[in-house]
C-alpha cells in the first residue's frame, strides 16, 4: 500500500472533475501532478503541487485554482482537512482510517509491504567491485562492493530483474606482472631464497599459496621452460589464486556476483574466428561510428603512450562525449577502451536495458565515454548509469589506521571486516551518499550507544522483538498472531507519537520507489535511522508516562493496538537492514 500513490490518483480524481479541466480538454496533461510529505508537519499529513503546476496551462492564478481543487478535495471522506498556503499549495490531514489502513498493511504484507512493481521486470545490469586480480580486496573495494550488493537488492526490491556481475580484468600487462610475482613465490616454495621483492612486482604474502600450488603441482618443471613456457602456466594459476582470494572476502561481506564475466574471452580467438572485439569494430564501422584519424596531444603533460599518429577512432563525441576515443592504435593492437565497448555490446546482447556501473572515485573520466558507448550500441534504447564511489579513510579512536602487513601496502577488506564484523561495515559504508568521502572508525561503529546509527537501529529491532516476547510472556492467552494484531481496533493508536510511527511507516514504499529511481541506497539507511530514532523517542515518552506503554495487561484492545504497531515497525526495520544486506537481529548482546 502507498498512500502517495492513492492520493495522487485522488487529487488528479479532484482535478479532473473541475469546470475548468474539462474544458481545457484531454491534452491537459495531468501526470505532473505530485503527492508529498509537507516539509513542516505542522502543515499536514500530505501536499500538492497541483495548481502550481496547472495555473500556466489553464490560465488561472494558483492561489484560484487552489480554492478550487480544495474545495473538491473536501468532499472526500479520507480527507479530513484541506487547507490552501501561500501561493497555491494545497495541505492535506487525512482521516484516521487511512493511518489504521497503513497499519493493518504493513502487518499483513509484512516482508512485501514497500515492495514495488516500479521497475515491471526491467532487465539490470549491476556491474560492481570488478577490482583486478592482482590481490585481495582493499577498503576502497569494499565500499563499491557493498554500495553494488546493496543497489542490487534495492532495485530487486523495487521489481526489477536484476543480475549482479563481476568483470574479471584478466588481460593486460597487469596480469603478465602477477604471474610474474607468482613465478618468484614458485620459485621460494622451491626452497630459493627470492630475497626482496623487486620493484614493480607484487611484494604481499597473499601469492605465497599461489606458488605452494604451483610447486605441489609441476615440481620442478617449470624452472627448465623458458618464460614463454611457463607464463601463460603460472598466469591462469595466478588469476584463479586471487580470483579465489576475492570471492572469498567478498563472502565475508555476503556479497555474491550471479556472473563473472572474463576479459580474456573479449580477446580470443580460434581457427582463425575473430574475436568479440573484431565483431564490435566491425558492427560499428558498418554504422559509419568509427574512421581513421588522429587527436590533439591531451592538455598539461603528455602519457608516455601517447601518439600522433592515425589511429581507429570511435565517434563519441557524437554521442555526448569530450573526444573521440581509440579504439585501435597505430601498430594494430586494440585500446583498454576497445575491450570497455565490446563488453558493453555482449551486455546488451544478453538483453539488458539498463547497465548500471559502479566505480572507483578515480574512474569520473569514464563516464561518459560509457554513456556514449552505450548510446552507440544500443541506439538509445538501453540506460548507462555510472555511480562513482569516493575514498575511504579509516581512523580507530581519531587516529589514522596503519597499512596491512599480509597485503604489503593497504589496508584489505578482510582486515576491516574480521575486527569489527559484517553489519557495521555494510551499514556505514551505506550510511553516507556514495559519492562523498567516508570516515570509516573502528572505534566508533562497534560502539553500543544511539551515537552508532547502526548498533541504533539493529537496537530498534531487537527491542521490537522484545516487546512481543514481553507480551507473550505477560499474557500467554492472548493470540499475537499477524492475522490477530492486523484485526485489532487500531482506533486505539492516537497519541502523537503512535502517530508519528504510523506516518513514517506510510513513507516506506514512497522511499523504496525513491531510492531505486534515484540509485541511492544510502536513502534507506537514513529512513531507517530516522524510523529507528521514533521507536526509540516514543519508547522513552512510555517511561514517563506510563498510559503509553506498549503492554496494558488491564487493557487488551490498547495493547494489541501497539503490538500491531510494534510489529509493523519490525517488519519494516527488518525489510529496509535486509535490503542493504545487514541483520536483523531479534536480541542485542
Amino acid at each position: 500500500m502507498n498512500i502517495f500513490v492513492e492520493f495522487t490518483a485522488r487529487v488528479q480524481a479532484a482535478v479532473a472533475g473541475l469546470e475548468a479541466v474539462a474544458a481545457a480538454g484531454p491534452d491537459l496533461d495531468l501526470s505532473r501532478i505530485t503527492v508529498e510529505s509537507p516539509r513542516d508537519p505542522a502543515h499536514g499529513d500530505l501536499a500538492t503541487n497541483a495548481a502550481m503546476i496547472l495555473a500556466k496551462p489553464l490560465g488561472m492564478k494558483p492561489r484560484d485554482l487552489a480554492e478550487q481543487i480544495a474545495a473538491a478535495l473536501g468532499r472526500d471522506d479520507e480527507v479530513a482537512e484541506v487547507s490552501v498556503a501561500g501561493p497555491g499549495f494545497i495541505n492535506l490531514k487525512v482521516a484516521p482510517a487511512v493511518w489504521e489502513r497503513v497499519l493493518r498493511a504493513a502487518v499483513t504484507e509484512g516482508s512485501d509491504f514497500g515492495r514495488s512493481r516500479l521497475g515491471a521486470g526491467t532487465k539490470v545490469n549491476v556491474e560492481y567491485v570488478s577490482a583486478n586480480p592482482t590481490g585481495p580486496m582493499h577498503v576502497g573495494h569494499t565500499r563499491g562492493a557493498v554500495f553494488g550488493d546493496a543497489l542490487a537488492n534495492l532495485l530487486a526490491y523495487a521489481g526489477y530483474e536484476v543480475t549482479r556481475e563481476y568483470y574479471i580484468n584478466d588481460a593486460g600487462s597487469q596480469i603478465e606482472t602477477l604471474a610474474r610475482s607468482a613465478f618468484l613465490r614458485y620459485r621460494e616454495a622451491l626452497g630459493e631464497d627470492i630475497g626482496e621483492i623487486p620493484a614493480g612486482l607484487y611484494p604481499g604474502d597473499y601469492l605465497k599459496p599461489v606458488g605452494a600450488a604451483l610447486a605441489a603441482a609441476h615440481g620442478q618443471a617449470l624452472l627448465s621452460m623458458n618464460e614463454a613456457g611457463w607464463l601463460p602456466i603460472v598466469k591462469d594459476a595466478a588469476i584463479t589464486g586471487m580470483m579465489d582470494l576475492i570471492r572469498a572476502d567478498l563472502e565475508l561481506l555476503n556479497v555474491h556476483h550471479d556472473v563473472f564475466f572474463s576479459e580474456r574471452t573479449l580477446h580470443e580467438r580460434s581457427d582463425g574466428t575473430p574475436s568479440q572485439i573484431d565483431l564490435m569494430l566491425d558492427r560499428l564501422r558498418s554504422r559509419g561510428l568509427v574512421y581513421e584519424g588522429t587527436l590533439p596531444p591531451p592538455k598539461g603533460q603528455l602519457p608516455e603512450d601517447w601518439e600522433d599518429r592515425e589511429q581507429t577512432l570511435f565517434r563519441a563525441t557524437d554521442f555526448g562525449d569530450d573526444i573521440d576515443r581509440p579504439l585501435k592504435k597505430s601498430d594494430g593492437t586494440y585500446t583498454y577502451f576497445a575491450a570497455d565497448v565490446a563488453y558493453f555490446l555482449s551486455k546488451y546482447q544478453r538483453g539488458f536495458e539498463e547497465m548500471v556501473y559502479v566505480l572507483g572515485a578515480d574512474h569520473g573520466g569514464y563516464v561518459k565515454r560509457l554513456e556514449a558507448v552505450g548510446k552507440a550500441i544500443s541506439g538509445g534504447e538501453a540506460t548507462v548509469i555510472v555511480r562513482l564511489c569516493q575514498l575511504v579513510k579509516l581512523f580507530r579512536a581519531g587516529e589514522p589506521v596503519r597499512m596491512s602487513k599480509r597485503s604489503g601496502d593497504f589496508i584489505t577488506l578482510r582486515d576491516v571486516v574480521e575486527e569489527v564484523g559484517r553489519d557495521p561495515v555494510r551499514f556505514m559504508m551505506l550510511f553516507r551518499k556514495n559519492d562523498a568521502p567516508l570516515d570509516f572508525d573502528f572505534q566508533k561503529v562497534t560502539e553500543q550507544s544511539k551515537d552508532n546509527p547502526v548498533f541504533y537501529v539493529q537496537y530498534g529491532h531487537a527491542r521490537c522483538c522484545s516487546v512481543l516476547r514481553q507480551a507473550g510472556e505477560e499474557l500467554p492467552d492472548l493470540d499475537l498472531s499477524d492475522a490477530a494484531l492486523s484485526a485489532a481496533d487500531l482506533s486505539h493508536l492516537r497519541d502523537v507519537g503512535e502517530l508519528d510511527l504510523i506516518a513514517k511507516l506510510a513513507l516506506w514504499p514512497k522511499m523504496v520507489d525513491a531510492a531505486a529511481e534515484a540509485h541511492e541506497p544510502h536513502r534507506i539507511a537514513f529512513f531507517l535511522h530516522d524510523l529507528a530514532s521514533s521507536l526509540h523517542a516514543h519508547w522513552n515518552r512510555g517511561k514517563e508516562m506510563p498510559q503509553l506503554r506498549f503492554i496494558n495487561t488491564e487493557n487488551t484492545g490498547s495493547t494489541l493496538a501497539r503490538l500491531a504497531l510494534v510489529r509493523a515497525v519490525s517488519l519494516v526495520l527488518a525489510s529496509g537492514l535486509a535490503v542493504l544486506g545487514v541483520d536483523a537481529p531479534p536480541e542485542m548482546r
